[in-house]
């Protein structure tokens, strides 16, 4: 994939120090998702970093859900049709909104490391934002072998446990 991805990085909250080469492993996923679908075209994802709290405020505002959740995605497409960037000529493919003190939560309750946690959850989103969901069973599957590929690309270990929450979006 020769064009460029642009994935804009926030932190917006102060709960968890975030540790160096966790944006530049954000980006890389981002780019690896995208390579494994053969996505094609410049494109830009916004990726935010918060804790607990501000991402309960969102999943009550936006899903009507006052729970908090790992990580949200506001996917910027209309069936596959996605909004341009007029100054870049990029595709907008949405936000992906990151809970830090879910990443520690997570890793520690699934016995790998924060690194591995936040390339896990940054992919699923970003498939979320291509358009993948998990209501049904087969999708679920489809889109967990997704997401471990893509640990394998980046040469993140592979999951231990196939457990898939019906609470994970």
């Amino acid at each position: 994939m020769s064009e460029k991805v642009k994935v804009i990085i926030s932190d917006k909250q102060k709960a968890v120090k975030v540790p160096t080469g966790t944006k530049m492993l954000v980006r890389r996923c981002c780019t690896a998702v995208l390579q494994l679908e053969n996505f094609e075209g410049p494109v830009e994802i916004s990726v935010t970093f918060v804790d607990n709290e501000q991402i309960r405020e969102y999943n009550k505002q936006y899903r009507n859900k006052d729970s908090e959740t790992d990580v949200l995605s506001f996917p910027m497409s209309d069936n596959g049709v996605y909004d341009i960037n007029p100054a870049t000529g990029s595709k907008v493919l949405g936000d992906v909104v990151i809970s830090m003190e879910k990443v520690v939560e997570q890793a520690e309750l699934y016995g790998h490391g924060f690194l591995r946690e936040v390339g896990y959850l940054t992919a699923h989103s970003v498939l979320h934002l291509l358009g993948y969901d998990h209501m049904e069973p087969l999708e679920k599957v489809r889109m967990r072998e997704k997401e471990e590929r893509v640990m394998e690309m980046l040469g993140l270990p592979a999951s231990s446990s196939y457990v898939l929450s019906d609470d994970v979006q």
